[in-house]
């Protein structure tokens, strides 16, 4: 039997907090998570990440950072490379919905990201996931299909490949911040989808079946519950709520519940 995929639990502050409270607000989410079985990352925003990796010293909970450049160094004012992020960050959220929105990141771009993560070993946490015009139209698993097929075009064209550690998290956008709700058989099927395009393309180091597909989409403890009783679905990426104890303790308590049951099938 394959080993059970983990469950993980992602908070991205994006531009929330400061470095005066961020370690305080790290620290209490840490207590209030301690559950076995569960992977917990938070990812603050670049000027915390020294305050937030300090609060969480001998915790379990790893840190992430929200965005990476694609290149090593270079003239990119106001950028911050994965060489700097050693020491002070082992995750690394790619491809976020938001900046390929506002920063017009493309595929191209999420792919150079990924080279960068897997050189300085950073796990990375890849987006994908479609607009409300992309759904509305039919056109959502098209989209997605795209997005994975032309990074990893990318990838292979600069002579790499897929990390074996690589973590998916399926945003459909149009349910983020905008009262719109995706359900949990909708984030199933498409889990299925990403995994079925990375066994298409033949990438090798990298087991589709093992690759873990989180749910990204206004998450909230009261939501969580539909899509982790989804076999296909691993966790989820968690925006304002990641800023909330009591969100963030009852979204992991939840994921919990999924890591034990899949850990009593072993």
């Amino acid at each position: 039997m394959n080993e059970p995929r983990p469950v993980i639990v992602a908070g991205n502050w994006k531009m929330n907090s400061s470095p005066g409270d961020a370690g305080r607000l790290a620290a209490e989410i840490a207590r209030v998570t301690e559950l076995p079985g569960v992977t917990r990352v938070l990812c603050p925003p670049y000027v915390c990440l020294p305050a937030v990796k300090d609060a969480l010293a001998g915790s379990s909970v790893a840190v992430g950072a929200q965005n990476v450049h694609g290149e090593q160094a270079g003239a990119y004012t106001g950028e911050v490379s994965a060489a700097m992020l050693t020491g002070l960050a082992t995750w690394c959220i790619v491809g976020h919905s938001e900046r390929r929105r506002d920063q017009g990141e493309t595929d191209e771009d999420v792919a150079r990201k990924l080279v960068r993560c897997a050189e300085h070993g950073l796990r990375p946490i890849m987006c994908v996931g479609e607009q409300l015009a992309e759904r509305q139209s039919g056109r959502a698993e098209a989209t997605v299909r795209r997005q994975l097929t032309q990074t990893i075009a990318e990838l292979l064209r600069l002579g790499s490949g897929l990390a074996a550690d690589l973590v998916i998290a399926y945003e459909p956008v149009w349910a983020i911040g905008t009262g719109l709700t995706a359900r949990g058989s909708d984030a199933a099927a498409m889990a299925q989808l990403i995994r079925s395009v990375l066994a298409d393309s033949g990438v090798a180091g990298i087991d589709p079946a093992g690759v873990p597909v989180l749910y990204g989409g206004s998450v909230t403890s009261a939501a969580i519950a539909e899509f982790l009783a989804e076999a296909e679905i691993d966790g989820a990426l968690v925006g304002g709520a990641s800023l909330k104890v009591d969100e963030m303790a009852g979204i992991v308590a939840r994921a919990g519940m999924t890591a034990a049951a899949r850990l009593g099938t072993r």
